[in-house]
């Protein structure tokens, strides 16, 4: 037996709100990057663990376009985590 509540989804001010926190997210982790890159060279463990970052985090982008658009039905949330 669930006891937990069900939860909420994100309303669309919600998903457009967290779309953008993402994606700055995304354009400060790049430079980041690249100044890593440039200290230490692209081989360095550094910037290996950035690029890994990197890919995780257009992977979460990715899943909460998809969310976005499961929560909310007839709304142009296209490109709120893109």
């Amino acid at each position: 037996m669930n006891l937990s509540p069900t939860p909420l989804p994100l309303t669309f001010e919600e998903h457009r709100e967290l779309g953008r926190e993402l994606r700055a997210a995304v354009i400060r982790l790049h430079e980041l990057r690249k100044l890593v890159v440039s200290v230490y060279g692209p081989n360095n463990r550094a910037a290996e663990r950035f690029a890994a970052i990197s890919e995780d985090l257009e992977r979460l982008c990715a899943a909460m376009q998809a969310q976005a658009e499961h929560d909310c039905p007839g709304f142009p949330v296209q490109g709120f985590y893109r």
